[in-house]
């Protein structure tokens, strides 16, 4: 499908009559409005702000450069702005003339992605017509009647009849009859299939000229014909975007995955027993597993208070000696000497087999925290974190907000190691939130500069103390300055670039192999 870029270049280069009427500029049989964008991308400097968005110079505007070239840049730039038309910037000046003067095949600045708008068929003028039909020939109705007889008097031609030995009325003394009527018959045979040339001599220019009319009027209805969709065309949509429907989708489905939209599920609360066992009506259903309830206990004990389901599982020797009995004070004083000891409660050895369960049960995570700051000011928030430090790409908060990003209150990181196994990395921003015993799984933090930072922490809040024993690292763009603070303390500082993603995986590196150097010597007990 024809462009407006190229369609320019091409008549540029070939100097042709590029004509202006109603905002309309007409190439030939194609016509877009002056104010249609082509896909040659406008320069955008990196402090421009406007990252991600793409910006294209419009057909007016490159085709004012080319009437205007021999001005300075300066001068052009003013006359452009007295008319109101947008200007082509100094860095794109030569990379545009050179393309479409036919300096070059090609640019890196043309975008083949970008949605084209479809040219319009310009309608010829009636002078145009009119000019062509009169250099054409006119046919007169005479001559297509003179051809229209000569074709129905060949059809009413009656056939020659069958060639027989009654029909010859003389002989040659040469050849006999037989011999004769064989010649006949195989000139008659070979008729049918040859064309005379001098059958048609008469008509030949009447049909010639027929012919000649239905192929111009062929040409004339192919030329107004134009493809309306192509392949590439109808995959091209004006009102939609790839990046905001698609990626939309992709990140919701990518949460689900990751069971963030997972409803939460209630934990049933499981309320002590006060009544006994024995209270509940059971039905009377034999069981060998269970035979015990059909026993009354009174029974076997005659009275005495005896568990007969009772076990010393799990208990010491002077335990089972001595049973559980309340300490009693070294030396009470005789005022204060009750005159009746109160009733000791007796614990079930279900209840003792319940309580050391639980607490030997209990195990000691290894998975390895991360502090980020929670400023909204930081380069790494809650809303990045996993891109960078898992994904080694920098994405900032704002375009992660706009995709529809939710902030998490931590995050689990999944680090891929070699043989395809993956190390659990747990990331906070509040670090009020951790107990004692987590500090010694704190084994990074990333700082922004100023020491309140650290106030609350453990070993006084000293960031000198405190850095080292958590490594520290500091994000920060390539062109800013580098904090004071930050100067002054053993932190690791990693730049990244504004534009530049394609080094944002060797600059994240640093802080992995940091990681590991440190934690190998100083948290070798936690995973990583």
């Amino acid at each position: 499908m024809a462009d407006p870029l190229s369609i320019l270049r091409q008549y540029n280069v070939s100097k042709k009559e590029i004509v202006e009427r109603d905002n309309q500029l007409i190439f030939g049989e194609f016509s877009w409005p002056k104010n249609v964008k082509t896909n040659y991308l406008m320069y955008t400097g990196p402090s421009s702000g406007k990252e991600g968005q793409k910006e294209y110079y419009t057909l007016e505007c490159l085709l004012f450069l080319l009437k205007n070239v021999q001005l300075s840049h300066p001068v052009y730039v003013r006359q452009a702005a007295a008319e109101n038309i947008p200007v082509v910037r100094r860095p794109d000046r030569k990379g545009i003339l050179a393309y479409l003067n036919g300096e070059t095949p090609n640019s890196t600045a043309i975008d083949k992605s970008a949605p084209l708008e479809i040219p319009t068929q310009v309608k010829r003028a009636a002078e145009e017509i009119s000019e062509n039909l009169a250099k054409k020939p006119r046919l007169e109705d005479i001559q297509v009647q003179k051809v229209k007889q000569h074709f129905a008097a060949r059809l009413d031609t009656p056939k020659e009849a069958s060639v027989t030995v009654e029909n010859i009325k003389s002989l040659s003394e040469a050849m006999s009859v037989e011999t004769i009527a064989a010649i006949k018959a195989k000139r008659l045979a070979k008729k049918r299939t040859t064309i005379k040339s001098q059958d048609d001599i008469h008509i030949g220019s009447d049909l010639k000229a027929i012919m000649e009319l239905d192929v111009d009027v062929t040409k004339d209805i192919l030329s107004r014909e134009r493809q309306w969709r192509t392949r590439t065309t109808i995959l091209q949509s004006a009102g939609k975007l790839f990046a905001k429907s698609i990626f939309a989708t992709l990140q919701t489905v990518k949460a689900r995955e990751e069971g963030r939209h997972r409803p939460p599920q209630v934990t049933p609360v499981v309320t002590p027993r006060t009544n006994p066992i024995k209270n509940v009506p059971q039905p009377a259903v034999y069981n060998r597993y269970d035979q015990e309830r059909f026993i009354k206990t009174r029974e076997e004990t005659e009275g005495f208070k005896i568990d007969t389901m009772g076990t010393y599982h799990g208990m010491t020797l002077k335990s089972v000696t001595e049973g559980n009995q309340p300490k009693k004070p070294t030396n009470p004083a005789p005022s204060q000497q009750p005159t009746q000891n109160p009733p000791t409660p007796i614990m079930t050895s279900a209840q003792a087999r319940l309580n050391s369960g639980v607490q030997g049960n209990k195990r000691t995570s290894r998975t390895p925290i991360i502090i980020i700051p929670s400023a909204t000011t930081s380069l790494i928030t809650m809303y990045n974190a996993k891109e960078i430090l898992q994904d080694l790409r920098y994405m900032s908060t704002e375009e992660k907000r706009q995709a529809g990003e939710k902030r998490a209150n931590e995050v689990l990181l999944q680090r891929r190691k070699d043989g395809n196994t993956t190390v659990p990395y747990r990331v906070i921003d509040n670090p009020q939130k951790l107990a004692p015993g987590d500090w010694d799984r704190v084994v990074a933090v990333f700082v922004m500069g100023p020491a309140w930072q650290f106030k609350g922490w453990p070993y006084g809040g000293n960031p000198v103390e405190i850095f080292s024993k958590i490594s520290a690292f500091h994000l920060k763009y390539d062109e800013m300055k580098l904090d004071n603070n930050v100067a002054r303390w053993a932190v690791c500082v990693i730049q990244l670039s504004r534009t530049k993603r394609h080094l944002d995986r060797a600059a994240l590196m640093i802080f992995w192999e940091r990681l590991d150097k440190h934690m190998m010597k100083y948290k070798p007990h936690l995973r990583f």
